[in-house]
């Protein structure tokens, strides 16, 4: 009989899950399901997106409302990505994810039956958090749950934010054939709130607790109980480990709890590198994506004619191309690494901005198609994924959920800057001048990967896990020979 392997700490765990070649069985189910926050996630803002014009018809809304709205999501995601963090890192990693769809079920139900602006704004406003607690938590998960030789599957998540927004697009379109008028809105975010009621009922019932976040908590039985419940991997917690943790509390290789106040731990000794690149990045891809990507409806009218058919279907195509570039962003990502990877998607958006501000109104229509497309796939393969990826493959598990947290919380600074600054340029400058200002965010964005080495799918061992009776990562930033 095979002797069953012995679990002591975070280290053993991270180990045994390593040791998988793929996600298989139990896991896959909970590998999914966490991704199902991160399609309600781009649901949620593209159900806005499509439903804007006509709701802005319905309420009369003033450019500085409509600015309001767009903003408010990624404003509290701002504030409550780091929050998702720190609850992660505290009580685990479901209960923050159960909390999300929550807030995202009264926040959709509140929007759509609004009868005046503060109502809908309210709803966003819960939406909002629920955006910023789940993409922390859901990308710290999939990083534990995910073994090491699948790691590049993490960025599949840029693929289900286009399938999301391609699929709330075809909706809306259909919501549009069914001669539902102004009221399309309503439907459209009303149906965020459908999915997101499916996928509490679904997460609660079929999500796992992380067994890395179990062990650096001493809880080392329910540790290798999940091991077991979602790989099948048989272990045994160690029994000296085991009765400490009984006797005297955590286990001797338990983290200590990482909260906010810790955060400047990411920004010192061997993660500085980590933390700027992934947090340059983040904020690059989410600058340049919700500057253009965002606003793509309204660049298909300005290229198929004044149609909501034509616009729709327009950004159906443009977003049928990111997730093609999302799909290929796993393939790129594992070929080149995710550092390169993200330089070039930059170096191909900055080509990309520089010909559409160069040609706009005077390119042919097959050109002016071309661009955008270009743009979509150029970000959707490379810093578009990548920017969530590299920093939830970056930290060891004690400050994973703390570091997604943060960079998170940079990319939603970068979706309200996108957001806002888009149309005030452009109503200075000109849909041309405005494509060529924001082609200097990805070329720095290029630079910044080109400079900076840290990749963590290159690196000769992952980040440096806490053994039993060692310090926690979190107290050796500087520790470079076992981190880097």
């Amino acid at each position: 009989m095979a002797q069953r392997p012995s679990v002591k700490g975070v280290a053993d765990i991270v180990a045994l899950i390593d040791g998988l070649q793929r996600v298989t069985g139990r896991s896959r189910i909970t590998w999914y399901l966490a991704f199902g926050g991160l399609f309600l996630d781009a649901y949620a803002n593209a159900a806005l997106s499509a439903g804007l014009g006509p709701m802005t018809d319905q309420m009369d809304l003033s450019s500085t409302q409509i600015s309001v709205l767009t903003a408010t999501a990624p404003f509290l995601a701002i504030i409550f990505n780091p929050v998702g963090g720190w609850l992660a890192s505290r009580i685990g990693r479901v209960p923050p994810l159960l909390l999300a769809k929550l807030l995202a079920v009264a926040g959709a139900l509140l929007a759509t039956f609004a009868g005046d602006f503060t109502t809908v704004w309210f709803g966003r406003v819960l939406v909002g958090m629920a955006y910023g607690v789940d993409f922390a938590v859901a990308m710290a998960l999939l990083a534990e749950y995910t073994p090491k030789a699948s790691s590049g599957r993490l960025n599949l998540w840029q693929a289900v934010w286009y399938c999301a927004t391609t699929g709330n697009l075809l909706l809306a379109l259909g919501f549009y054939q069914l001669d539902v008028g102004q009221d399309i809105w309503r439907w459209s975010l009303g149906s965020a709130g459908v999915i997101a009621a499916l996928l509490l009922v679904l997460q609660y019932v079929f999500l796992v607790e992380s067994p890395a976040w179990l062990a650096s908590r001493g809880r080392l039985e329910e540790a290798v109980r999940n091991l077991r419940r979602i790989y099948g991997i048989d272990a045994v917690a160690d029994p000296a480990a085991a009765g400490a943790a009984g006797a005297a509390g955590p286990a001797e290789g338990a983290a200590p709890s990482v909260g906010l106040r810790d955060a400047g731990l990411l920004f010192k000794g061997a993660y500085l590198p980590r933390t700027l690149l992934s947090s340059a990045i983040s904020l690059g891809q989410a600058l340049q994506y919700f500057a253009v990507g965002w606003y793509l409806p309204v660049i298909s009218l300005t290229i198929f004619g004044e149609s909501f058919e034509k616009a729709t279907l327009g950004s159906m195509v443009f977003n049928a191309v990111g997730i093609a570039g999302g799909l290929a962003s796993a393939y790129c990502g594992r070929r080149m690494g995710l550092r390169m990877s993200s330089a070039w998607g930059f170096g191909g958006v900055f080509v990309a901005l520089v010909l559409m501000g160069l040609t706009f109104g005077r390119a042919p229509l097959v050109v002016a198609f071309c661009l955008p497309v270009l743009f979509i796939l150029c970000h959707s393969a490379g810093p578009g994924a990548n920017g969530k990826s590299i920093a939830a493959l970056s930290y060891s598990s004690d400050v994973r959920a703390l570091g997604t947290g943060v960079t998170g919380m940079i990319g939603s600074l970068g979706s309200v800057i996108g957001l806002y600054v888009f149309p005030q340029i452009k109503d200075r400058l000109g849909m041309g001048d405005t494509f060529l200002v924001l082609s200097v965010v990805p070329l720095l964005g290029m630079a910044t990967c080109l400079a900076i080495k840290w990749d963590p799918t290159r690196a000769e061992e992952t980040p440096h896990e806490p053994a039993a009776g060692e310090a926690p990562a979190a107290a050796l930033p500087g520790e470079k020979a076992r981190s880097v």
